[in-house]
């Protein structure tokens, strides 16, 4: 008998939270978030509450947990593009088709009561969580950024009615083995004709001190019209704060300012930690955490998050210079190649970017939606 329980008790929660790393146990390839990360989700303070409605299932088979899904009414989204939409959010199923089927109608009841009329997804809150469902590149690691599923998702979603909204790619990327030096050159002239120069900061601290402002004033205004973006609150600004203390070396960073010190672009990598934070299931244990200071200090892989530039800026080739920042981190010897993380496909200026590289296309992710207008 399958059954479906909107998640209410500690014991739920812990079991909500606590599937994902039983599904994908001995996985190499998922990554799991920062466990004491994802158990804030179920706190009264939880930074999205605010602009967010949130509901938790918890779907069981002949009593034992068999699959997880939530969903979210992100206001401020739907507010933005006037729409009545609830993001589905964290799903994760066993091989069992009527248990993602039960898990679908949980959600889809749920989107109908509050007075929705579409389930899209996966999604986070924001554009900052992990999104989309993996449906090529399965036998590749996901980055600690990125969504990990098992190939049989896809199968659920398609069954139960769901379609593609968008996709978003995901490469690697190398230093061209002809490479002559264009790029540096076509940056360098870029910043004498436009009177750019590199900001400058001794240490991360300093670095978060000068350039916070500018770097959340400039994603609001390049991602405004990007798919599943929402604007930043203070506290979505704190989250960000606090998780770039850990993860942001100046070396793997990148912000052009014009001659009166404005920002007009920037980039953003992180070393790789999935590996480190696999064995533990996102636990910052003792040896985790030592492992994680291990890949900051000496990455192999690079993970490219963030990528930043003024509208008003686009069109004067601008962003050669971050391809020219890239190009010095790919040149130390212990890094092996850039992970792009997902980009979405129809976003050019960001897909024309990696074509200067030696890119290999490695990963696809999508987001579907469904309608469920009506009486069920």
């Amino acid at each position: 008998m399958i059954t479906v329980e909107e998640v209410k008790t500690k014991k739920q929660q812990k079991e909500f939270l606590d599937f994902p790393l039983r599904l994908y146990k001995g996985n190499a390839c998922y990554a799991p978030p920062l466990y004491m990360d994802e158990r804030k989700i179920f706190r009264s303070d939880f930074v999205y509450n605010d602009v967010c409605d949130c509901v938790y299932f918890n779907a069981y088979k002949d009593g034992v947990m068999a699959g997880r899904v939530s969903g979210i009414i992100q206001k401020a989204a739907n507010e933005k593009n006037q729409q009545k939409r609830v993001r589905l959010s964290k799903f994760d199923v066993l091989d069992d088709a009527e248990v993602a089927q039960a898990l679908f109608k949980a959600l889809e009841d749920w989107t109908l009561q509050k007075g929705m009329d579409t389930v899209v997804g996966p999604l986070g809150f924001s554009d900052l969580e992990r999104e989309g469902l993996m449906i090529e590149g399965f036998e590749h690691p996901a980055t600690f950024e990125e969504n990990y599923n098992y190939p049989y998702y896809q199968k659920f979603f398609d069954d139960n009615g769901y379609v593609k909204e968008v996709d978003w790619t995901g490469s690697f990327i190398r230093i061209p083995k002809d490479y002559d030096g264009e790029i540096e050159k076509l940056a360098d002239y870029v910043m004498r004709r436009y009177k750019l120069h590199f900001g400058e900061s001794k240490n991360t601290k300093d670095f978060l001190k000068k350039y916070a402002d500018g770097i959340f004033e400039l994603l609001d205004k390049s991602y405004e019209l990007l798919y599943g973006t929402v604007p930043f609150t203070e506290g979505m600004k704190q989250m960000v704060l606090d998780n770039f203390k850990l993860v942001i070396d100046v070396k793997n960073v990148a912000v052009i300012l014009d001659e009166n010190d404005k920002m007009v672009c920037f980039g953003l990598a992180f070393p790789g930690i999935a590996d480190a934070l696999r064995p533990s299931g996102g636990r910052l244990t003792p040896i985790a955490l030592l492992k994680v200071l291990k890949a900051l200090k000496k990455p192999s892989v690079i993970d490219l998050c963030l990528v930043g530039v003024d509208p008003a800026w686009l069109n004067r080739g601008v962003s050669i210079v971050v391809c020219a920042g890239l190009i010095k981190m790919l040149q130390r010897k212990e890094i092996l190649y850039a992970d792009t993380n997902i980009n979405l496909e129809d976003n050019y200026a960001i897909q024309n970017m990696w074509k200067r590289f030696d890119e290999q296309k490695v990963k696809r992710y999508r987001c579907y939606f469904k309608e469920v207008r009506g009486e069920r």
